[in-house]
């Protein structure tokens, strides 16, 4: 019976992708209740590894601390979202620091410049983002941004410390295809959400994988998780994305998902756009996104 067992659990393994999330919100209170099984799921899709994001001082720690009670399989991002920008005082840098100096904390962020809701002064996103710039090079580790209509302040913020920069990670990319160059230039990662369902501008992130010009090497995965809810019914889709979506994908999707509350679980769904998108195979793009994760955040 025993080798019955693990028969199946290695038929399970070779029908799953093996996949990293690379920015999910697990200390959002809506996974206070049961983040276990969200993080079980997770794995039973394929997800093996995730890097929980951070927006604010408060979240940096408690991704650390997840990151504690999960090892292996959860990862800390540390980092003051532009949104928080407001409440970093004159030792935030110094709480910051202390936090991301943490084998386990593997990236900064998420940071950058958000002029779209500019719930923080531009000037004070400003300075907060510059700051953590400069922990990410001190640091050595990548940078994981946000940006939103704010694409040259933020380029020439980047331009300032071209010769030191680590890798940088452009967290739930929504921006143009023109943009998205730029960025590449800069040694640069698009990770890539369940924006793809609602996204159908001439120039933006799907024109930009239709048109074949971005490489495999560039390319990460995100479920952003509770957000970006990766709508595969979206009017928006192409067809011929729709019928790549595999059952085992989309039963994930649709038993545990919802536009309220996205989890790790729907990154196959992800994956699967990605590849239709690009005219490759799932596995193709599996393969390549979660090998630049481990090679971008350092992990084994």
């Amino acid at each position: 019976a025993k080798s019955d067992t693990s028969i199946n659990q290695m038929n399970k393994l070779f029908e799953n992708y093996i996949l990293v999330d690379v920015g999910a919100n697990l200390t959002n209170r809506k996974y206070l209740r049961d983040l276990e099984p969200v993080i079980s799921r997770a794995k039973d899709a394929g997800v093996q590894k995730i890097i929980v994001s951070s927006s604010s001082l408060k979240s940096s720690r408690e991704a650390l601390r997840l990151s504690r009670i999960y090892p292996g399989t959860l990862y800390a991002s540390a980092g003051v979202h532009p949104h928080e920008a407001k409440s970093w005082v004159d030792d935030s840098l110094a709480t910051l620091r202390d936090i991301a100096s943490n084998c386990e904390c593997v990236a900064i962020g998420a940071c950058g410049l958000d002029y779209n809701k500019n719930f923080s002064p531009p000037d004070i996103q400003r300075l907060v983002f510059r700051q953590q710039v400069e922990l990410a090079c001190e640091l050595r580790k990548p940078l994981c941004i946000h940006e939103r209509d704010a694409h040259e302040d933020l380029i020439s913020i980047l331009e300032e410390y071209k010769a030191s920069l680590p890798p940088l990670i452009l967290y739930s990319y929504t921006g143009s295809s023109v943009n998205a160059v730029n960025y590449l230039q800069l040694g640069g990662y698009l990770a890539i959400t369940g924006f793809l369902t609602k996204d159908n501008s001439e120039n933006g992130l799907r024109a930009l994988l239709e048109s074949g010009n971005i490489q495999l090497d560039r390319l990460l995965v995100q479920t952003d998780s509770p957000f970006m809810y990766p709508n595969a019914r979206a009017a928006k889709l192409p067809d011929h994305v729709k019928n790549a979506l595999t059952e085992r994908s989309l039963s994930f999707l649709q038993r545990y998902c919802t536009f309220q509350r996205n989890e790790p679980c729907s990154l196959p769904v992800i994956v699967e756009i990605v590849a239709a998108l690009l005219g490759k195979s799932p596995e193709d793009i599996a393969l390549a996104t979660s090998f630049n994760a481990l090679k971008v955040f350092g992990l084994s």
